[in-house]
């Protein structure tokens, strides 16, 4: 009869996602999960197969806690003003802020899987902007694209555009 599991799952998950969202999937290596999450190697490829694994699971749990929710709210927004005031200043801003972004920047080209979620957290995100703002999808995208580079400059700490200048913008191209 096995040892019962001497680890929280979902809590693991949690600070997996934090570390990979600060270090991204290559800058964090197998020790670093072990350090960081307080589990044994080996709990950790018997329940998630391999880092890749518990990469998948932190997104996951990113996209359903964070991402997917944020996207629910932005549908609900009170014009598209609003939408991109609450998008910019609020969007990837859980503790695994981020996560979304660099598994685009870092994974999703290469990672099939990783795309795919990738693909939704960004599917929801245009589909909240196409609602509230009563464009088309195309302008939807551009719309959500922008939030996201500017989610991304304000990572990298080089600001941009207000949301107000934003949506002076898309008023003038829709």
């Amino acid at each position: 009869m096995g040892r019962p599991r001497a680890f929280d799952e979902e809590q693991a998950v949690r600070a997996a996602a934090e570390l990979f969202a600060v270090r991204g999937y290559e800058g964090t290596s197998v020790d670093d999960l072990v350090t960081g999450l307080g589990v044994h190697r080996g709990s950790l490829y018997k329940v998630f197969g391999s880092k890749r694994g518990l990469y998948l699971a932190a997104l996951r749990r990113h996209l359903d806690e964070e991402v997917l929710p944020l996207a629910a709210v932005l549908r609900e927004a009170e014009g598209l003003g609003a939408l991109l005031t609450q998008a910019v200043a609020a969007f990837d801003g859980g503790p695994a802020a981020g996560l979304l972004l660099s598994a685009a920047v870092e994974r999703a080209g290469s990672d099939a899987e990783v795309g795919a979620l990738v693909g939704e957290g960004l599917a929801a995100l245009d589909g909240a902007v196409e609602r509230v703002g009563g464009h088309g999808a195309g302008a939807a995208g551009v719309l959500a694209a922008t939030v996201l580079g500017l989610r991304l400059r304000a990572r990298a700490g080089a600001g941009g555009p207000s949301a107000d200048a934003v949506l002076a913008f898309a008023e003038r191209v829709a």
